[in-house]
C-alpha cells in the first residue's frame, strides 16, 4: 500500500474490543472464504451460497431489525455454507478474521454517506485493514446505484490503493432488494471489482487481534 499526499489517519485495530457476545467463527479449512458486509435481509447471501456450495459464506449486517429479518429467512431456508452474524462489520472483522484468509468480499449498495464522505468505505483508514485480510489476487465486488460514488471508489481504488480495477454495468433481476428496486426504475447500477495484487503489502499484514 503506497502512501499519497491525501493519506487518513492511521486505523487503530488494537483499540477496538470485541463486539457484545463475540464469539471467534471456526473458519473452513477446505472451503474458500467469502464474506457480505451490510448483507440487510438477507437477500444476497441466501442466493449466493445455495448458488456456490463450495465456499463458506459469512454474511454480517449491523442493523438490528434488518438482521432478525435475515435471520428468520435463514431459518426458514438454512445453507449449511452460509453463516448470518449480527455485528458491526470493523469490530468482528478485527477479532474475528486472520490476515490474508478471504477469498471475496461483497460490499453491495452501501450507505453513500452523503453528508461525510470520510465515512465512504474506501475513504477509512479501516480499508487498509480489511485488505490485509483478503489473499493475493482476491476481490472485493463494490456496488452503487450513484456514479459518482462509484467514480470516486475508483478514483481511490487506482490512484490511492493501488489495486486493479475493473468496472461494469449491473444487469438481471437484482441480487439485493436495493437492487431490485433501482434496476426496475431504470437507475444505472454499476459494480467495481477491485482485486488485490500479489506481495500487496498494509501496516496490518501480521496483525491478529489478542497476540502480544
Amino acid at each position: 500500500m503506497q502512501k499519497s499526499s491525501s493519506e487518513p489517519r492511521l486505523f487503530r485495530p488494537e483499540a477496538l474490543k470485541p463486539p457484545r457476545q463475540f464469539a471467534a467463527p471456526a473458519l473452513p479449512v477446505k472451503q474458500a472464504l467469502w464474506l457480505e458486509i451490510g448483507a440487510g435481509v438477507g437477500m444476497h447471501a441466501l442466493a449466493c451460497a445455495a448458488a456456490n456450495p463450495q465456499v463458506q459464506l459469512y454474511a454480517i449486517e449491523r442493523t438490528a431489525e434488518k438482521y432478525h429479518k435475515f435471520e428468520q429467512r435463514f431459518q426458514a431456508q438454512p445453507l449449511p455454507n452460509l453463516q448470518p452474524i449480527h455485528a458491526d462489520a470493523v469490530p468482528w472483522l478485527v477479532h474475528a478474521l486472520p490476515p490474508a484468509c478471504l477469498e471475496r468480499v461483497f460490499i453491495l449498495y452501501p450507505n453513500p454517506e452523503p453528508k461525510n464522505a470520510a465515512q465512504r468505505w474506501l475513504n477509512r483508514p479501516f480499508f487498509a485493514f480489511l485488505l490485509s485480510r483478503i489473499r493475493d489476487h482476491g476481490q472485493i465486488q463494490l456496488a452503487s446505484n450513484i456514479p459518482a460514488y462509484i467514480q470516486e471508489a475508483r478514483t481511490q481504488a487506482d490512484q490511492h490503493w493501488q489495486l486493479q480495477v475493473e468496472q461494469r454495468l449491473v444487469s438481471g433481476e437484482g441480487r439485493t432488494h436495493f437492487e431490485v428496486k433501482y434496476l426496475a426504475r431504470g437507475e444505472p447500477c454499476s459494480e467495481l471489482v477491485l482485486i488485490k495484487p500479489a506481495a500487496y503489502k498494509t501496516p496490518f499484514d501480521e496483525y491478529v487481534a489478542g497476540r502480544v
